[in-house]
């Protein structure tokens, strides 16, 4: 069985539908997380995850979009998320809001979650250098995918597989490409792909929005 992965979409539409059209034959697409926040099209992106996605997990931007004073120090994805409430029905608010924020996959093999699969760690990061504290929670699965930091990322513990799969909407490896996975189930490896995508589209749209100067910037550095 083949699964695309994908995380991290941001709103960005011009780096979801160059993933969309990249992506090789699969037999299902997961994201794990944060369709919306940053940048310009909340409701466009939310409605092709909808339409594309079989499992889809709840980001941190996803839970907030009806709170975003909790983001009051951080005006980037204040902004994101404000935008988000402003265009986004009252029921996609209410399909983020109840998305599970951890799950299974590939018949319970493997874990998904945005941040930590840990339920009491809700959104820390799980880092590169973090990754051989996932040891615990490989225990009865043979994998785990994660997204939350922006950077693409495997490793193995013990021969089980971590991986992240990098952003859609705003990578923050220092390539601005949109990044996404393809796990094969059988064989239990991933190829990590990167795409890419129109910035200046994505940028005009950012500024269209009357988003954060860096909401545009951060998209062509990738960081």
């Amino acid at each position: 069985m083949k699964i695309g992965l994908i995380s991290d979409v941001h709103a960005n539409l011009p780096a979801l539908e160059a993933v969309l059209d990249d992506l090789p034959a699969v037999d299902e697409l997961v994201c794990a997380g944060d369709v919306v926040g940053y940048n310009a099209w909340p409701a466009a992106c939310l409605e092709r995850i909808r339409e594309e996605a079989s499992i889809v997990v709840q980001g941190n931007h996803d839970r907030a979009v009806r709170n975003s004073r909790r983001y009051a120090g951080n005006p980037m994805v204040k902004a994101g998320l404000d935008l988000a409430n402003d265009r986004l029905s009252d029921e996609q608010i209410e399909w983020l809001e109840n998305l599970p924020k951890r799950t299974e996959i590939a018949d319970g093999r493997y874990r998904l979650a945005h941040s930590h699969p840990d339920p009491d760690l809700l959104g820390d990061y799980v880092r590169p250098k973090d990754v051989p504290q996932m040891r615990p929670y490989l225990e009865h699965h043979r994998g785990i995918v994660l997204g939350h930091t922006h950077i693409q990322h495997k490793a193995r513990i013990d021969g089980r597989l971590i991986v992240n799969p990098g952003s859609v909407g705003q990578p923050r490896d220092r390539d601005r490409q949109a990044a996404y996975g393809v796990l094969d189930t059988d064989t239990d490896e991933v190829d990590l792909r990167r795409v890419d995508y129109d910035v200046n589209r994505a940028q005009q749209g950012a500024r269209d929005a009357d988003l954060p100067h860096l909401t545009a910037k951060r998209l062509r550095k990738g960081k």
